[in-house]
């Protein structure tokens, strides 16, 4: 019993969201002036020549009673925000905060209401969607030597798994500021993130000066469902980093991130019976 309860949700009055809200982003300040001399500052256009990891994931999707200007005013926000990261270099030991460089979306600076999650529903808020790039440039860093320092996991599973083509729970949440990515470099090499959309996808790619010395893949383990005793399902697992050499030999495993999501459907049987196996 002990183990379920500290995943059930905590309902909260506004006056408390906001005073919650107005602390962290005061100590997310403050940890950006600490780390002030951390941060990425060098932006280029010129790609650097060796690609490291790349992705992309589509810009729209067939979302049910989510009308079609919501999606396009997403589009329009992650345009605006993929100024702001688009050629930045990472040089060694630098660090990149995903909110730093984007800064707050306000309408004033362009934004659009966008979809936004609040609490597992579905909201209108300025500057939404712009989870989806955040998600992207998270699942592409784990496939590089670089180091993420601080992510936060979906709290909710909002959607069925039709056409998921990554594991469960291997994106990053985003909320300015105190819901931040940051990605570290560890390495010898600076490793430069370019961005870019077409009218049907967004794109993202890690390059560097030196070509890659392994690969890197993400599995899934210990994916599982569970109906807590207050009633509703939870969905966990851990996702692995699978580092190998060049020629496929397994040099590491390292759990990079945990997952426990409360899931705003109901599961199939099937999916119970594959969460078990």
């Amino acid at each position: 019993m002990q183990a379920t309860k500290r995943y059930k949700p905590i309902t909260r009055s506004k006056l408390r969201l906001w005073l919650g809200k107005l602390y962290y982003r005061c100590r997310r300040r403050f940890k950006w002036w600490r780390m002030r001399e951390q941060f990425a500052s060098i932006k280029q256009l010129d790609k650097l020549p060796y690609l490291h990891a790349e992705h992309h994931t589509p810009l729209y999707r067939r979302l049910h009673n989510v009308d079609m200007s919501i999606q396009e005013a997403k589009v329009h926000n992650l345009q605006l925000a993929i100024q702001h990261l688009n050629g930045v270099v990472i040089q060694p030991e630098e660090v990149l905060s995903y909110w730093r460089r984007i800064g707050k979306p306000t309408r004033r600076k362009g934004y659009q209401e966008g979809m936004i999650l609040f609490y597992g529903s579905m909201q209108l808020g300025v500057g939404g969607g712009l989870c989806q790039l955040s998600n992207l440039i998270y699942w592409i860093t784990l496939h590089t030597p670089l180091k993420v320092i601080e992510r936060y996991r979906h709290s909710y599973d909002v959607f069925p798994d039709a056409s998921r083509n990554q594991p469960f729970g291997s994106g990053a949440t985003c909320a300015y500021n105190y819901l931040d990515l940051m990605i570290m470099n560890p390495t010898n090499e600076p490793f430069q993130l370019v961005l870019h959309m077409d009218d049907v996808n967004l794109y993202g790619q890690w390059r560097s000066t030196s070509g890659p010395i392994h690969q890197y893949k993400i599995m899934e383990r210990n994916h599982r469902i569970t109906l807590e005793a207050w009633g509703k399902y939870m969905r966990h697992n851990e996702l692995i980093q699978m580092t190998y050499s060049m020629d496929g030999e397994l040099l590491q495993e390292e759990q990079v991130a945990e997952n426990h999501a409360l899931m705003m459907y109901e599961p199939m049987l099937q999916g119970e019976k594959e969460s078990q196996n």
